[in-house]
């Protein structure tokens, strides 16, 4: 599938979906949300704790968008709605990233970055193949359970990026690591022996354990990204969401990659 041509930042999507976008990392700003929500971004500049800053985010979340009223909603679908909040999106993918939540996470990063996924259930080759039907199906299912949930993933990916230049600053680049058991999967181009370029699902799982990659599968990437890619990096919230793992979810496309020897 091709890059959309349309999205809602500041690049293009195939400069993000670009091999070398790591190489030359710039940072990815996604349209009016920053300025949406200033009054929590002046606050989280005053909190010097990360987990203060978290609770700051969660507390956010839950007054933006309604999170903490769903017991007194009147029907049981919006009771649903609000109750399944991004947090069950994060979950969700940690579980299964073919799930319906995975889809939704997938539709975020087509809608947003205009990079649209390459697997889900199956490779997806075109737009009549059963794997994109299927992705469709999910996706919409998703969004008829939640409320604003594309508004919701919004402010993490955004959140994400201002926590880890709290925690990182002046890291334009990370190093993190992926398991697989085709050796094959995604590859593109051979650049060495141990050297090749993978083409990424939209969003991605990788890990910043390189020992815990291999409990994923019996080929292990190293990857050097840069920090824009991250959307979510686990044990950044609260709620202990993908922290078990070591789990970052990382905006796909092509990058450059060196299998590891066990």
């Amino acid at each position: 599938m091709e890059p959309n041509t349309l999205n809602r930042c500041n690049l293009p999507p195939w400069v993000i979906a670009s091999r070398h976008f790591d190489e030359s990392p710039r940072d990815i700003e996604l349209q009016g949300v920053r300025q949406a929500n200033r009054f929590l971004f002046e606050r989280l500049d005053g909190i010097a704790e990360a987990e203060h800053r978290a609770r700051c985010f969660d507390d956010w979340m839950a007054v933006r968008f309604q999170l903490h009223a769903w017991r007194s909603q009147s029907t049981e679908g919006a009771r649903r709605a609000l109750r399944n909040s991004y947090l069950r999106f994060l979950r969700g993918w940690g579980m299964d990233a073919s799930s319906v939540e995975g889809a939704v996470l997938k539709g975020w990063v087509e809608s947003r970055l205009g990079i649209p996924p390459a697997w889900h259930h199956g490779p997806i080759t075109s737009s009549d193949s059963p794997a994109w039907e299927r992705y469709l199906r999910d996706r919409t299912r998703g969004h008829a359970y939640t409320s604003a949930i594309h508004d919701q993933l919004d402010l993490v990916y955004t959140w994400t990026q201002y926590e880890l230049g709290r925690r990182r600053p002046g890291e334009r680049q990370l190093t993190l690591w992926r398991g697989q058991h085709d050796a094959e999967l995604g590859v593109v181009e051979r650049l060495g022996r141990y050297e090749a370029v993978l083409r990424l699902n939209n969003i991605s799982s990788f890990t910043d354990d390189p020992e815990r990659a291999w409990e994923f599968g019996t080929t292990v990437w190293e990857a050097r990204l840069a920090t824009a890619r991250v959307f979510y990096a686990g044990g950044l919230l609260p709620a202990s969401v993908l922290r078990g793992e070591g789990e970052w979810l990382v905006i796909g496309g092509e990058v450059r990659a060196r299998r590891r020897r066990a």
